[in-house]
């Protein structure tokens, strides 16, 4: 729930289309730190939070996803899929490759921030059943 809670409302203001959507043709940014330096701190502290809820909710609920590397992999992966649906949609915007990376590090952030809540898979339950108890007697 922590999950699609906290990202959902991120990726829905992302999607929002500006003034001249359908109009304008799409725009992208491919040249890394270029527009970091445009987006300001609030746009950066914004892009950090997109996926902070997945990166922090997702190595809990998913054993397999417990590790900076692959929350890194999910939250570039996400991100890109969002600034492909921009770029794709014409909403107006610019797609950005400065906010993969921030989105990214922002899941990764978070996810190390809730490290200590992780499911390793000595942790995980086992699918395995357990033996039954031996009759008493």
């Amino acid at each position: 729930m922590g999950m699609v809670h906290g990202t959902v409302p991120f990726v829905w203001l992302t999607m929002m289309p500006g003034a001249g959507a359908g109009i304008v043709p799409a725009r992208v940014s491919l040249i890394p730190l270029r527009d970091l330096v445009t987006m300001g701190p609030l746009g950066i502290a914004g892009n950090l939070l997109v996926f902070a809820s997945l990166g922090s909710f997702a190595p809990m609920r998913f054993a397999a996803l417990a590790s900076a590397p692959r929350i890194l992999a999910l939250g570039a992966g996400c991100s890109v899929l969002v600034e492909t649906a921009q770029y794709v949609l014409q909403l107006d915007r610019v797609s950005s490759v400065d906010d993969v990376l921030v989105n990214a590090a922002g899941a990764v952030l978070a996810a190390l921030a809730s490290r200590r809540w992780w499911h390793t898979t000595a942790e995980a339950p086992s699918d395995q059943p357990r033996p039954a108890p031996a009759p008493a007697g």
